[in-house]
């Protein structure tokens, strides 16, 4: 399963969350789980968005839902797919709106790991999924691990930008310590919500202003 091989310093930050009840509850869940059904993404890519972006690097938290549920899509990052992979409809609107922000022309593919490699924190408030079935492992304890990551990102951490998008991200509000990071909220990228606001946000060149200001190196956010 889920045996959490993790990048040492989230290991160190995160030792006491493997340890609790909900965690080891989780585990159960997931080890039947991954028995009887098609989980994604693949064991070895659930915790990429910590192996990508070591604690002490997080510049920036990009929060999803939870992993893309088709097959090959999902692989530790939210919104991110693999090469090869056509893009989903969020994962476009949020290249439109990368175009229109910040010039980038289109990606040759939609991984983000080039983010993620550079602070971004691309995180799922729930990291895994049934094939088929979106948001199926929801209320099985990924919400506790990840609530308490965005509260000790906050708690430890200066100067991050949060960048939520939709109501269930834009929940997360009140773990993050106003005072000491910047949030960014707009509707969901995805076909439904995109035209309510999403688009025109220009979270990527706020995201760039705001690091800016604080004497942080900015993203470079074009992918090719």
């Amino acid at each position: 399963m889920i045996n959490p091989k993790i990048e040492e310093s989230w290991k160190a930050v995160l030792l006491d969350e493997f340890q609790k009840p909900y965690f080891e509850k989780l585990k159960i869940f997931l080890l039947h789980e991954q028995s009887t059904q098609i989980i994604y993404p693949q064991n070895k890519n659930i915790f990429n968005a910590f192996n990508y972006t070591p604690f002490d690097n997080v510049k920036v938290v990009i929060l999803g839902q939870d992993p893309y549920h088709g097959a090959g899509q999902a692989h530790g990052l939210s919104f991110s797919v693999q090469e090869g992979i056509a893009n989903p409809p969020s994962l476009q609107n949020i290249f439109k709106e990368l175009r229109d922000d910040m010039h980038c022309p289109p990606p040759r593919n939609g991984n983000l790991t080039a983010w993620a490699k550079q602070g971004v924190f691309l995180l799922n408030t729930v990291l895994t999924v049934r094939a088929g079935e979106a948001y199926s492992h929801r209320n099985q304890g990924w919400e506790n691990f990840t609530n308490a990551i965005i509260s000790i990102l906050s708690t430890q951490k200066e100067h991050l930008v949060f960048i939520l998008w939709g109501a269930p991200a834009a929940t997360k509000e009140s773990l993050i310590d106003t005072q000491k990071h910047l949030i960014l909220k707009a509707p969901h990228p995805s076909p439904l919500s995109s035209y309510r606001g999403f688009f025109g946000s220009k979270p990527f060149s706020k995201t760039n202003e705001y690091l800016t200001c604080k004497g942080l190196k900015p993203i470079e956010w074009c992918l090719d």
